[in-house]
């Protein structure tokens, strides 16, 4: 598919990564980009640089509610729809499994309803590497099976059959992609990446881990991600298809923390804490350990390098050293909490 020209919609376009697709379609000279964001947990900040382009709408609302989604697909002679909406945050799924399930599942389903209504050409969906649980081998490729540890997991899981059994059953030609950990500016202030830079770069405090550190996680810088979007779009073999968008690399939590101080260049010594999963750090009360946490995470992109062409290209202390300078160009950020 041609992406020049073309009318996009972009559910959740005010978060962290949808922010960085409205700046990846712009760039592709498409004809507009609706953000249909609620601002529950998305900000109209992320999107203050492009405010001005004639090519950007922004439309408040929620895909549960499938009217206002119809009604603004049908105005806008939607072409696209990137879903990037979602209930992200893995405790909320913990504490609160059906409303993780209602916007996950029911809100994906209102999204796929409303695309093969009106006759959508396109439609891409944000699945995440939370639904394969944890890892029996690594790198994890599409075809590990699918056991995930949290609600958040199992919603995202669901959301993603229904994804291809539209494609299957209905002919609808969607996306869907297994996120490894988005990182970058813009990025949610609460995760660990950027819980560790609040502590070193804005408070002078070493950071503090969980355990040893010997956790590997799997980071992928946000604008290699919306390249693989591209891609997708541009590639008829991507209808019906699941790829994992990741670097492929491990990185333990004692590394990223080290690293961070490397970059920081100060003088200071890793914390190593062990509370219970579920309970606060005593070092850092704000911080709760994730209960089922993950040893291992990291997935393969070997498919999408082979059907896509797609490759991650940033290396992560580059990419790590553009979100602490976003970070701390940005320090007013940590004042504002998610709308609930």
């Amino acid at each position: 598919m041609e992406i020049e020209g073309k009318n996009v919609l972009i559910t959740g376009g005010a978060g962290f990564i949808g922010s960085h697709l409205v700046d990846e379609y712009l760039e592709q000279n498409v004809g507009k980009v609706v953000v249909f964001d609620d601002l529950s947990t998305g900000f109209a900040e992320n999107l203050e640089h492009v405010k001005k382009d004639s090519r950007l709408k922004m439309v408040k609302g929620s895909i549960l509610n499938r009217r206002l989604l119809e009604e603004t697909v049908r105005k806008e002679n939607i072409e696209i729809i990137d879903h990037q909406a979602a209930e992200l945050e893995v405790y909320t799924g913990i504490r609160n499994s059906q409303k993780d399930a209602r916007i996950n599942i029911l809100g994906t389903l209102n999204v796929l309803n409303t695309a093969l209504k009106l006759e959508v050409k396109k439609v891409l969906f944000a699945s995440s590497g939370a639904v394969y649980g944890e890892a029996e081998y690594t790198p994890v490729d599409e075809g590990h099976p699918l056991t995930p540890h949290w609600p958040y997991g199992v919603s995202k899981l669901s959301a993603e059959r229904y994804c291809i059994q539209y494609f299957r059953l209905y002919g609808l030609n969607v996306t869907a992609f297994r996120y490894a950990i988005v990182y970058g500016p813009r990025e949610w202030f609460g995760r660990v990446l950027t819980m560790f830079i609040k502590r070193i770069f804005l408070e002078n405090k070493p950071p503090v881990v969980f355990g040893d550190g010997t956790q590997t996680r799997d980071y992928i810088y946000v604008k290699d991600l919306t390249k693989a979007h591209m891609l997708a779009l541009q590639n008829d073999n991507s209808a019906g298809e699941v790829f994992n968008i990741s670097s492929g690399k491990a990185v333990s939590i004692k590394e990223l923390a080290e690293t961070l101080i490397q970059i920081s260049g100060k003088q200071l010594d890793i914390i190593f804490d062990n509370p219970p999963e579920g309970k606060a750090s005593r070092y850092q009360p704000e911080r709760i350990r994730l209960q089922g946490e993950l040893k291992r995470f990291v997935l393969s992109p070997k498919k999408a390098e082979k059907l896509l062409g797609w490759k991650p290209h940033t290396p992560f202390k580059e990419g790590v050293t553009k979100e602490i300078e976003w970070v701390l160009a940005n320090k007013e950020r940590w004042n504002t909490k998610p709308r609930v």
